[in-house]
């Protein structure tokens, strides 16, 4: 059967373990252009658009972000692939804290990037249905346009603003709605953290005001393996903005776990 997502399956087949990339909210695969080129050259690299997103089906409705991780199950089990190290930014990391609840087994890193576990709070969760009330009455541009700089930093190169800019334009209003919505509901993943039991590595843009250092230095805390990287000069895409130090420490980590 085809896989159900869209998806970028690059680099070698090695002994190498597999990298699989989890995108945010409100973009697509093409998030980790920078990654994939970089690490497909030494391990096969694989990143999907979650449903609703990119080039997948658009789902209406509410996506939990259980419905995402068994997506991402299905994905692994289509491709072949037995164990990898699973990296998630902003969603995409709560979406990663949704696969190590489900299938720990299949896990050999974990990489949890601008991303938060606590729970929505009551007034998030209004404000996230909110949200997606309005994405689907006005369409991506307005929010896009009002975001993008806290997406990136003022700073940010202007080819990587354009490309956020046209990722956020371009999602589709139901699919992230159905995603905000099942945001709203999502569970508190701060005591799954404490029961990880591969290595993990956390980072974050340290201009990041979504979820700012202190968010990434409590997970860091948590967790009973991890490194911490906040990258300089970064907001909430610090692997769009500075490439070069999320791509260090990533590497520095996936050679660690291949060991």
């Amino acid at each position: 059967m085809a896989p159900f997502l869209a998806y970028e399956d690059k680099g070698a087949h090695t002994s190498r373990l597999p990298l699989v990339l989890v995108h945010g909210h409100p973009f697509d695969r093409t998030m980790w252009t920078p990654q994939l080129a970089a690490f497909a050259r030494t391990r096969r690299v694989i990143a999907p658009d979650l449903r609703g997103y990119g080039a997948s089906p658009v789902v209406a409705g509410v996506t939990p972000l259980s419905v995402f991780a068994d997506d991402i199950a299905s994905l692994l089990d289509d491709l072949h692939v037995g164990r990898c190290v699973l990296a998630g930014l902003s969603m995409g990391g709560q979406i990663a804290m949704e696969c190590w609840s489900r299938f720990p087994g299949r896990i050999a890193g974990l990489v949890l990037a601008d991303t938060f576990p606590a729970a929505e709070t009551e007034e998030g969760g209004r404000a996230r249905y909110a949200m997606a009330d309005r994405l689907l009455r006005e369409g991506m541009r307005p929010y896009a346009d009002e975001v993008l700089y806290r997406m990136v930093a003022p700073h940010a190169d202007p080819a990587v603003a354009a490309h956020v800019h046209r990722m956020m334009a371009a999602a589709p209003p139901q699919g992230a709605a159905a995603a905000l919505r099942g945001r709203a509901e999502r569970p508190d993943y701060r005591d799954l953290l404490t029961r990880v039991t591969v290595p993990a590595l956390v980072v974050v843009g340290a201009d990041d005001t979504y979820t700012p250092v202190a968010d990434a230095e409590a997970m860091h805390a948590a967790l009973p393996d991890s490194t911490l990287r906040v990258v300089a000069d970064a907001a909430h895409l610090p692997n769009l903005e500075r490439p070069e130090e999320f791509d260090a420490a990533l590497e520095a980590f996936l050679k660690r776990v291949d060991a």
